[in-house]
Order: structure tokens, then sequence, then C-alpha cells
């Protein structure tokens, strides 16, 4: 029969031009099934249905099409095998030297609102995935295509050599292995999905499975001689792969990250309508701040930690305007995230063709695992977000804080919760007057966060990540005029905190939620 090739294909694009051109320019005879023999067929290529050809139905509906020894020992025969060949002969087989396949759309049905279990079970392919790590195990005879987008370079192969060279038949099976690991990792998070439902609250599975599809090559990782990519997961770009980058360069390994820590703590101030702003540097906030207009926002963000600010990465939670888009361009920063950008912005954005600014519309779209390596294994937790519950709290002292100091707690413990532990945070009319980030102990982050601060601590709040074991803390607070202090509470001596507060007169407010980030 010459060169046989089998497509069996769920999306259809460019098939026919290829087949076509197998045909027309390779003399190769078609094997196909169902709809793909229909689609070719209806074109006027030349194709045997892989039900002719193996004389054994299409039964169960379509469920079983391809599985038969003439199909699978076409593929997986070896052509330098005197014994594969002459267990061809016995049976009658062909020998198959291009296998075409894409699998049933899975991922992209349970994606769809409302599907049901048995919807998505249909879209468990099972021929497809045989054919595919059958040819890809068999690489060294047979080329297996997964995608439409393969089509072109196996025709150039065969214009240039006749046949493909083994190193590009190794590609693509390699392209296919990672196809099925893949495809069988989203069927297996599904099915764990709807037998551990979140009503049965929160589960990690004894295996855990990752992967991701390659968006880009980095220039480096966090210094130059650190190799880095970037990888999306699901089918369809979200999150950061879904985000514009309107103008500046391409983003950075360290921007990325940057960008993530920006927006988890801007997703903090997205459910109201109030402006809100922040500026990051290395994952922490150096500045968060609301104001009555998105400008005003910036520029109290701004003016937190204006030194720090610099080279910084802004989170806007509303679409820029153009009095905010020139206050952005008069000082460098790295990158600008919002969840729009008014079109009279863009010009004024652009007088600073570097800096690289994006629009993500979502917000508030975030992971739901964090996953960090250590020596011969990983560890994975879970992040989602603890809802903030101020009905919850509990006021532990004599003094109670009034309205607007409760609301200045809000505001302080939203961003606490984004700040590098040992943390503190010393706040002031919704505007962050001093951060004390990653210390090694926490009456060493009062006292950084007091000192940025300043006299703009006095009749502000202080937020801790965690609680007060010692008094020493509180006592500091009180010199330096702190009106209320905000702080998970749980510690065996919460009393010295709660009695050194009382004594100084400040209101000490207990959420129960400690929110670490080592």
């Amino acid at each position: 029969m010459g060169r046989i090739a089998l497509l069996s294909t769920s999306d259809k694009t460019g098939v026919t031009d290829f087949a076509a051109a197998l045909v027309q320019e390779f003399g190769f005879t078609l094997l196909s099934s169902g709809g793909t023999a229909k689609t070719l067929a209806a074109a006027g290529i030349p194709v045997t249905a892989v039900a002719e050809y193996t004389a054994a139905p299409e039964i169960l509906g379509g469920r079983v099409k391809t599985l038969h020894p003439k199909i699978h020992g076409g593929i997986l025969a070896r052509r330098d095998r005197p014994e594969d060949l002459a267990d061809l002969a016995e049976h009658g087989i062909d020998p198959i030297d291009l296998v075409v396949v894409n699998l049933y759309p899975f991922a992209e049905t349970i994606a769809q609102p409302n599907i049901t279990v048995a919807e998505a079970i249909e879209q468990i392919d099972i021929g497809g995935p045989t054919l595919v790590r059958a040819a890809a195990k068999n690489y060294a005879h047979t080329t297996v295509l997964v995608h439409p987008s393969q089509y072109d370079s196996y025709l150039h192969e065969l214009r240039l050599y006749k046949q493909p060279r083994l190193e590009y038949r190794l590609e693509c099976a390699q392209r296919a292995f990672v196809l099925t690991a893949s495809y069988d990792q989203a069927i297996a998070t599904y099915l764990q999905q709807i037998a551990m439902p979140p009503s049965k609250g929160i589960h990690l599975p004894a295996v855990f499975h990752l992967s991701g599809q390659q968006k880009q090559v980095l220039r480096y990782g966090e210094n130059p001689h650190q190799v880095a990519a970037w990888y999306m997961t699901g089918t369809a770009p979200r999150g950061w792969s879904a985000a514009e980058l309107c103008q500046g360069k391409e983003l950075s390994y360290n921007n990325l990250l940057d960008l993530e820590a920006a927006r988890a703590i801007i997703s903090e101030f997205t459910q109201t309508n109030t402006p809100a702003v922040a500026i990051i540097k290395h994952t922490n906030p150096c500045g968060v701040a609301e104001g009555n207009t998105l400008l005003e926002a910036y520029e109290r963000a701004f003016a937190a930690d204006s030194v720090s600010a610099f080279g910084g990465i802004v989170a806007l939670n509303q679409p820029i305007d153009a009095a905010t888009a020139k206050a952005l361009t008069g000082t460098f920063l790295e990158c600008v995230v919002a969840p729009g950008c008014e079109p009279e912005a863009l010009p004024i954005l652009k007088t600073k063709p570097k800096l690289r600014v994006l629009t993500l519309s979502d917000l508030t779209e975030a992971p739901e695992t964090a996953i960090q390596t250590i020596a011969g294994g990983f560890l994975v937790q879970d992040i989602r977000p603890m809802p903030i519950e101020p009905d919850t709290w509990q006021v532990m002292t004599a003094a109670e804080p009034a309205p607007e100091l409760m609301a200045e707690l809000l505001f302080a413990w939203k961003v606490v919760k984004h700040v590098k532990s040992n943390a503190i945070v010393v706040s002031r009319d919704r505007q962050t007057q001093g951060i004390g980030a990653g210390q090694a102990n926490r009456v060493g982050a009062v006292q950084i966060a007091l000192a940025d601060a300043g006299e703009a601590a006095r009749g502000g709040v202080l937020a801790s990540d965690g609680f007060f074991p010692f008094a020493d803390s509180v006592q500091a607070a009180a010199l330096a005029g702190i009106a209320a202090i905000i702080q998970p509470g749980g510690s065996l001596r919460d009393h010295d905190s709660i009695q050194a507060a009382n004594e100084a007169g400040i209101a000490m407010v207990f959420t129960g939620q400690r929110h670490f980030r080592h």
C-alpha cells in the first residue's frame, strides 16, 4: 500500500489541506475514523475507513474504533526486526508510518459552565491516547503529530529529506507524551474534585500533579546566571497569561513575582468603590493607600515611602485615568497593572516607553495552592484567601475603638496579610506610614515600622501578622502614640500584652487569624 497515514482528529483545523498534500505529493494511503473520515471524504480526498480496513465495525456508539491489532500492530512494528515483519505478513497487517491524532477536548469541556459529570466522562478519550502513545513509543519508525501546528513542519521534512529525520520523530514523540501526561492529569484532577468537593473540606491529593505549557523563555531568573521560563496552567490563558501588555519590554522573572504580589494585595481593595493603590518592592508593599480619586490614592501610596517606590511595581484597583497616568510617568517605575486603561491615558503613558503597563480585568483571580521546593521534594499548601470578618473580631481591652478607628484597623489588617513575616504595618487615614517586613523578631519589625512612621504614628494603628507574646512591642507602640493595635491573638502570654495595652489606654483587637508569610 505504500506509506500509510492514520488520521483521527477532534480539531479539524488544516486537516484537509494536510491530507491532500500527503496524498497528492507523497502518495500516502489514508486511514481514518468517524468524523475525520467524513471530513476528508467530503473534501474529495481518498480515504479508507478504519472499520473497513480492520473488518471490525465501530461499536458502542463510537467508543471503540481504532483499538484493533491491525492498527496497533501497524504502528508498533519495528521495521528492523525480522520477527516483527514476519508477524505483520502472517496477519495481513501493513506498517503505519504516520499517526495524526488530537484528543477529545476534555479540559475545554469541563471549563464550560453547567457541565454534568456524565458529559465530562464522555470526553475522556481512550483510543486517541493509545494511538499517540504507541506511535510515540515507536518513534524510531513512526511519526506522531498531535497538533495542527505540526503539519507544515512534517511536510517540510518530507520535501527536504524524503522522510522525517530521526531527531524530528523524537521531538514529535516527546511532545506527544507531554500531551498525554497533561491530558491524564486534567482527568485525574477533575475526578479528584468531584470525589472530594469543597463541601467536604480542603484536601490535598496523595499524588500531586503539576504541569504547564511554556508561555515564554525569560531572559534570566532572579539573577543573570539563572535560567528561567514562564509556564501557564490549563488550556486557555488565564491570570497573568491573559493580561494585556499595553506597552513596555517583555516581563522578567522578578517582574512577574512582584506583579503577583501587587495583584494579591490590591485584590483586597477591589470590592469597594474607593480608589486604592499599592506599590510593591521585592514582593513587599512599601506604600498602600486609599483616596477620594485614583490620583490621590496613588500620590498617597507614593508618599508613604517615596524612596522605596523608585523602581517599584504599582497596582491600582480602578482603570488608569489621564491624571493618574501623568503622575505615574513622573518617576521611574518598573510595571503598572490595573483592571483597565482609559484611552486618553495611553498616550501619556507612552511618553515612558520602557514602563511596562498591563491591564488585568480580574485582579481577584488567584492560585489555590502554593508550591515550594525543598531538597528531595516539595511542599504544597492551600492558599485560598481566608475571608476577613470584622464581626468575629474581639476587643480585648477596656478601650474600644470607635467606628473610624475600626475601619483603620481593617485597612491595616488587609495590608499586613501581604507583608513578609515578621510583619508590622502602621497606618493612619487609610495610608501606610511604616512597614516592618521580614525581621527575625517582632520587636525589630515594630521598631522599623514605628521609625518609618515617625510622628505620623500618633493617632494611627498598628497591625501585626502574628501575636505579641511579650509586652515590649505594645509599650513601644504606646510611646509612639499608636491608638489601637490589631493582632491574631492566641499566645499563652496574651494577658501580658492586653495588660500593657490597658495601662497605656490603647485599644487592642484580636482577629483569631494568623497570616505568616515565610
